[in-house]
């Protein structure tokens, strides 16, 4: 009996010692994408890399993993039961290396995952990547745009992203936050809009008036602008919505809507296109951006210097 128990210990102690960080972190990707390119395009290596990987994982565990089927690939019935014990202990040996390595951003591998909003790329995230290529070259930046279908909490607590860009009157209270700046609110319209010709935009105008309004980049929370007039027990009418901000301003030209939103994202446009840009009414208070993270990042070293990287960006003038 204790020479079965111990063989089979010292079986198990084999297949320990021939499994490496890299090959849990392919199990991971290739199970949860079910696609080896998908996951070698998330790690950064070659589609054959990847394919041997999991033919070792094969050998190691005697399963398939992940099979053809007519809609694609599948991860196997024992391979869905590795998801959660993988995903901890993949957690824990990031925690591990991120308070035992000290971060050197010049000779980094890593994948930078950043969610934001695209009202961000006009001034933003062109100079992020930059920046990214002289300080961190080495690096990989993944910019998720925020829609309706993107979980961004998910995103978070499971380090997809590690940090999301938002607006949100009322942001997720268990999310660590800092502030990035303030943005004031105005109204953008057509420089043929009979506002523009007047100058001015009253409240009375606002109300009557017939909008044009991004689809909210989170599901179930109100934007700022809504929460606002919302509070004021009032309504706009919006006539056409879009789920991109940069479409916005070219709308605008051949319509009559009213566009709110912030200055920083305003006045480019009204640079370049036939746009005028107005003070909102109805008293707005400034749109407030701050950056969001998880717990389970707080004390990686190469996080904090994305977090203050995105600070000094959204600051510069």
């Amino acid at each position: 009996m204790r020479k079965a128990l111990g063989a089979a210990m010292s079986e198990a102690q084999e297949r320990s010692n021939r499994i490496d960080v890299q090959l849990l972190r392919v199990l991971y990707l290739v199970l949860k994408e079910q696609s080896v390119s998908r996951a070698a395009d998330r790690l950064g290596i070659t589609q054959p890399a990847v394919s041997s990987a999991l033919k070792r994982l094969r050998d190691l565990t005697g399963d398939q993993l992940i099979v053809r089927t007519r809609n694609g690939m599948a991860a196997t019935e024992r391979a869905l039961s590795f998801m959660e014990p993988l995903k901890q202990a993949i957690d824990g040996i990031d925690r591990v290396l991120d308070l035992a390595d000290t971060f050197e951003a010049k000779t980094t591998l890593r994948e930078f995952g950043v969610g934001a909003p695209d009202y961000f790329d006009a001034f933003f995230l062109s100079n992020l990547s930059a920046t990214l290529r002289q300080e961190a070259p080495n690096a990989r930046l993944n910019v998720r745009s925020l829609s309706l279908d993107i979980d961004f909490e998910r995103l978070l607590e499971e380090g997809d992203i590690d940090v999301v860009i938002g607006n949100w009157p009322h942001p997720p209270d268990y999310l660590r936050t800092s502030p990035l700046f303030d943005d004031e609110v105005v109204c953008i319209v057509s420089e043929r809009h009979p506002l523009a010709k007047k100058g001015e935009i009253t409240a009375e105008d606002y109300l009557k008036a017939q909008h044009l309004a991004p689809v909210p980049y989170a599901g179930g929370i109100r934007g700022a602008i809504d929460e606002h007039v919302y509070q004021l027990g009032q309504r706009r009418d919006i006539r056409v919505s879009l789920p991109y901000f940069h479409v916005a301003p070219y709308v605008l030209t051949t319509t009559d809507l009213i566009f709110t939103t912030g200055r920083r994202f305003a006045e480019p446009f009204a640079r370049i296109l036939p746009l005028k840009v107005l003070p909102a009414p109805l008293d707005f208070p400034p749109l407030r951006f701050y950056q969001l993270w998880h717990e389970r990042t707080h004390e990686s070293t190469a996080v904090r210097w994305l977090r203050e990287r995105i600070s000094a960006l959204v600051n510069q003038k």
